[in-house]
C-alpha cells in the first residue's frame, strides 16, 4: 500500500486534453512552457535544489534510434527534471521529444507553476475516463511509432526519497510490447549532500544509472513480452540498488494491485 493516498481529482475528459498538440494554442503553450521549464531546471541546478552527481550509461540512450519507453523509479517530483536533463545530454536532444506520463490530478487540478508545467510540458496525462484513455493510447502509439520517447514511472506511485525499487505494474511494458519498442531502464540512486534544505533535511545527490535497453522478442506474444520485460526491468533495478548501496534488497511493505493503466 502507498503510505499516502492521492487527493481527489477532477476527471479528465477527451475534450479537455490535446495529447498530440494539434491545436495552435496547444503548440504555443507547449513552446512557452518548455522554455520556461528550461530556465526553471537551470535554476534548480544552480541553487543546488537538484544535484545530479553522476550519469552512468548514457551510451544506452544514444544507441537507440527508434521510439522507446524510458522507465524510472519515482521518489521526488524533481526526478522528472533529472531525466529531462539527462535526455538533453544525448544525441536525441535536437530532433526527439521526451514525453512524460503523469497522473490525472496533476493535469486537471494542480495549482500554480507546477500545474502549468504539468499541463503543457509534453505531458501525457492518464485518466479515469475510458474515452480519454482511448485517446491516450492512440497518442502513445503515434508518438512511439514516429520515434519519440516516453517516460513512464512503472511503480505508479511516489514515495518521498524511497531508495528501493517498488513492484512494477504492467502498463509501461504492455505499451512497449504492443508497439514493438524497447524499454530503457533508469534507476536513480541517491546519497546525502552537505546541503540542508528548507525542511531541515539533506538535499540528495543523484546518480542516474541508465541500463541496457530491453527489447521485445518477435517470437513471443505481447503478453509474454510484457511479463518478460517487466521482470527484466525489475531485476536490473534490483542489481543497481544492491551494487550501489551494498546491501541486499529486502521489503517490509505489501504490494498494491490496482492500477489505472493496467486496467486499460
Amino acid at each position: 500500500m502507498d503510505p499516502e493516498k492521492d487527493p481527489p481529482t477532477i476527471v479528465l475528459t477527451p475534450d479537455n486534453v490535446d495529447y498530440l498538440k494539434t491545436k495552435s494554442i496547444s503548440k504555443l503553450k507547449t513552446k512557452f512552457a518548455n522554455k520556461l521549464g528550461e530556465r526553471f531546471l537551470e535554476e534548480l541546478l544552480k541553487n543546488n535544489k537538484l544535484i545530479i552527481k553522476d550519469v552512468n550509461g548514457i551510451e544506452n540512450l544514444n544507441k537507440i534510434d527508434e521510439g522507446a519507453i524510458i522507465t524510472c523509479n519515482h521518489f521526488n517530483p524533481f526526478d522528472a527534471f533529472t531525466v529531462e536533463k539527462v535526455f538533453r545530454m544525448t544525441k536525441h536532444s535536437k530532433n526527439k521529444t521526451l514525453y512524460k506520463v503523469i497522473r490525472e490530478g496533476n493535469y486537471t487540478n494542480f495549482p500554480g507553476l507546477y500545474g502549468f508545467f504539468f499541463r503543457n510540458c509534453d505531458t501525457l496525462p492518464l485518466s479515469s475516463n475510458k474515452r480519454t484513455m482511448v485517446e491516450f493510447m492512440k497518442a502513445v502509439d503515434e508518438i512511439l511509432q514516429r520515434g519519440d520517447f516516453i517516460l513512464i514511472y512503472p511503480e505508479q506511485s511516489l514515495w518521498w526519497n524511497y531508495k528501493k525499487p517498488k513492484p512494477l505494474k504492467d502498463g509501461a511494458f504492455k505499451i512497449a510490447a504492443k508497439n514493438h519498442v524497447p524499454i530503457i531502464p533508469i534507476f536513480i540512486t541517491m546519497e546525502d549532500s552537505d546541503i540542508i534544505d528548507e525542511t531541515g533535511f539533506a538535499v540528495q545527490e543523484y546518480t542516474v544509472n541508465i541500463e541496457e535497453p530491453i527489447y521485445p522478442n518477435e517470437n513471443q506474444s505481447d503478453r509474454e513480452n510484457m511479463e518478460i520485460m517487466r521482470e527484466k526491468n525489475y531485476q536490473v533495478w534490483k542489481e543497481v540498488y544492491e551494487e550501489f548501496y551494498g546491501i541486499p534488497l529486502e521489503y517490509t511493505t505489501q504490494k498494491e494491485e490496482s492500477s489505472v493503466m493496467d486496467e486499460k
